[in-house]
């Protein structure tokens, strides 16, 4: 839950003092991926298995990701299961998640969000995980993160990067901010989903020519049409997503006025201490509270009248693209 250092943003050719000296332990932790990865087998569960994860340590859109797959798949009538860890969660599972059952504290936020779009099974196993998915009818699964995890054999890997931030100084943990080095990591991948504005989307290719090794997926977050009118109004913005800056900028674009902004640890607990005392500066500055979907999951139900969210959904630059590459390996979805 604690913010990324500073210094994991640095460019690849300035990382700073802090990440030299925390390179020898970012080593270790690349041995030891790289041993996981060639001890491990691989498990088949007689279905497609489709992984959307990152290098990347934190949040990079792998949630709005894994929604736009599911309704792909949906349109072409395929029952779509999801499979997820469960960040955040004590639940040990498999266990099916019901958004009107579970909370964020038993399943974590991301799966509670999946669940409104389709079925979604949260194991710490995840291999029992997709065997619970397949026997409940799932013909597609979707595995929400686990890109790094050899347990389950994977049909197909998407790799999600943030624009916005690339593959920051370049480092893995603690030196950096990533889980494996890049080249390792893309050399496993089938395609990158590569999230943002045109303008980043251009200025992060340039600055990291590794995405070149594999198909590049363009797409970028909009915020859904919900009817809400959000220019000229008065917000007190707080997020706990893996950068809170993008939606700070997307309700800025929106028009609305931000009096106040708080970022928030990743999957960060929301109290009900810490919401009354938001809404108390809200109040004071005649604002009105506003988070993300995601981060909307943590807040206690008698509470959430008091909070607007702004859904976003992921559109594709060349959806016909991401067709085709899915239809390799289900012709269904031609």
């Amino acid at each position: 839950m604690m913010r990324p250092p500073r210094f994991w943003g640095n460019p690849p050719a300035r990382p700073g003092w802090q990440a030299r000296l925390l390179t020898p332990l970012a080593g270790l932790v690349t041995w030891a991926a790289a041993a996981r990865q060639r001890r491990a087998l691989a498990e088949r569960v007689g279905v497609p298995v489709i992984c959307v994860g990152n290098i990347n340590i934190g949040g990079t859109g792998k949630t709005p990701s894994v929604i736009a797959l599911v309704e792909m798949f949906q349109a072409r009538g395929i029952a779509v299961h999801v499979v997820s860890r469960g960040y955040g969660g004590s639940l040990q599972g498999p266990v099916e998640v019901q958004e009107r059952h579970h909370s964020a504290d038993e399943v974590g936020d991301e799966p509670l969000l999946i669940a409104a779009f389709t079925r979604i099974w949260v194991a710490k196993d995840r291999a029992a995980g997709a065997r619970a998915a397949t026997r409940a009818g799932a013909e597609v699964i979707l595995l929400d993160d686990g890109f790094q995890n050899p347990g389950l054999a994977k049909d197909l890997s998407f790799v999600v990067v943030d624009a916005g931030i690339g593959f920051g100084n370049g480092r893995v943990f603690p030196a950096g901010g990533l889980r494996e080095p890049p080249q390792t990591g893309l050399a496993r991948a089938d395609a990158i989903i590569l999230i943002g504005s045109p303008e980043a989307r251009a200025v992060c290719r340039t600055h990291w020519p590794i995405l070149g090794l594999k198909p590049v997926l363009e797409a970028e977050l909009r915020p859904l049409e919900t009817g809400m009118d959000w220019a000229g109004r008065k917000f007190l913005a707080f997020a706990g997503i893996g950068r809170p800056e993008k939606f700070y900028a997307t309700l800025r674009a929106l028009g609305a006025d931000l009096v106040q902004t708080e970022s928030l640890g990743d999957h960060q607990k929301l109290s009900l201490t810490l919401l009354k005392r938001l809404e108390a500066d809200a109040i004071m500055k005649g604002a009105q509270l506003a988070t993300t979907e995601k981060d909307a999951t943590r807040i206690p139900q008698d509470f959430r009248r008091n909070v607007v969210t702004l859904p976003v959904r992921l559109h594709f630059q060349d959806p016909d693209a991401l067709r085709d590459l899915l239809a390799s390996h289900m012709p269904e979805m031609r």
